[in-house]
């Protein structure tokens, strides 16, 4: 089990060891995921994948979160490996993405999609807070892939996030990614409507 302090991985240095990089963004996606829904208390399973690679093949597995109210610590596990851990004061940092005031929520559509394009929704960098829980409250889907639970309206705004960032990404393989991404919403979108 891994017990860790948030804090200990908020403003690394740029020299920081890649794994260590890496063991604080996954620390980081959790704490997003586990604040971005409304759930308190309550277990379920995030779009996030395991980061661990037994065999040197990745994990199938997804990230199970339970986050109570604060200063509790979030807990999460993986549905299939069981690598499992408490992450505390996680509270009130850059990756906490609970809601500051009430707000108005419409109909809400049920968005099947890629794991490859849910991977590229969570590494977009130009995401306001709302398009930010947005994309960090999917949950795993049964076979595969990811359920992103968004309004017309905020379908609408994540796909204008997505199309600006692709058309302003200089890096060929980052950007057919977000094109793919793109493609999706927005056939997600047009089925809605």
């Amino acid at each position: 089990m891994l017990v860790s302090d948030l804090n200990h991985f908020l403003d690394l240095p740029d020299d920081v060891p890649a794994p260590a990089g890496r063991l604080a963004q996954h620390f980081g996606n959790i704490v997003r995921a586990a604040t971005a829904g409304d759930r308190v208390g309550d277990r379920w399973t995030s779009a996030l994948p395991c980061r661990r690679r037994p065999a040197h093949r990745p994990c199938p597995g997804r990230i199970a979160i339970v986050r109570c109210d604060p200063p509790t610590p979030i807990q999460w596990r993986c549905s299939v490996c069981a690598d499992e851990g408490v992450i505390s004061n996680w509270e009130d940092s850059p990756y906490d993405l609970r809601r500051r005031r009430l707000t108005a929520v419409g109909t809400v559509n049920e968005v099947i999609i890629a794991d490859e394009v849910a991977a590229a929704l969570r590494e977009l960098l130009l995401l306001d807070p709302d398009c930010e829980r947005l994309v960090f409250s999917m949950r795993a889907y049964r076979n595969g892939g990811a359920v992103l639970h968004a309004s017309n309206d905020d379908l609408e705004e994540l796909i204008e996030f997505v199309a600006a960032e692709a058309n302003h990404e200089s890096n060929r393989r980052r950007q057919r990614r977000l094109d793919v991404a793109f493609d999706a919403l927005n056939t997600a979108a047009q089925t809605r409507w």
